[in-house]
């Protein structure tokens, strides 16, 4: 039977290693974890400022900083909520939206290896036991 010892090793293991090839392969682009971790989140819709401070356990200053930085790549770029014109957005632009793909191919090839060894069945249960485990309480 597999114990909760095992189970946290596994995850962590797992976590350690998914982390080191986004972190090789964003820093292959001048991109931290943190900012691949934003461009994922909008590359489908936009967020408010803050909302994206609060899922990243961020700051307001540090999230700040860290759209300036994208914005002057032209990665990222703020506007005015439409629903709120008080609120600030923030999205990403088509040269953002061509480099989280790109982003995203990478990482899908530097992981094929790993991934490629389960069954398609295997694979639907990961995604599945994954899902669960990635439920906020």
């Amino acid at each position: 039977m597999t114990s909760a010892d095992d189970v946290l090793d596994s995850l962590v293991r797992t976590t350690f290693e998914v982390a080191g090839v986004l972190t090789r392969i964003g820093g292959e682009h001048d991109l931290s974890l943190t900012q691949l971790r934003v461009l994922g989140i909008l590359r489908d819709r936009r967020a408010r400022m803050t909302d994206l401070a609060v899922y990243l356990g961020l700051d307001k200053s540090t999230m700040s900083g860290l759209v300036d930085r994208a914005q002057r790549r032209g990665l990222l770029t703020r506007g005015k909520n439409p629903d709120d014109g008080r609120v600030v957005d923030v999205y990403i632009t088509p040269a953002g939206l061509e480099l989280a793909h790109r982003v995203d191919d990478e990482v899908r090839r530097a992981l094929a290896p790993r991934t490629g060894r389960l069954t398609p069945e295997q694979l639907d249960q990961l995604v599945k036991l994954l899902g669960v485990v990635l439920i906020r309480p």
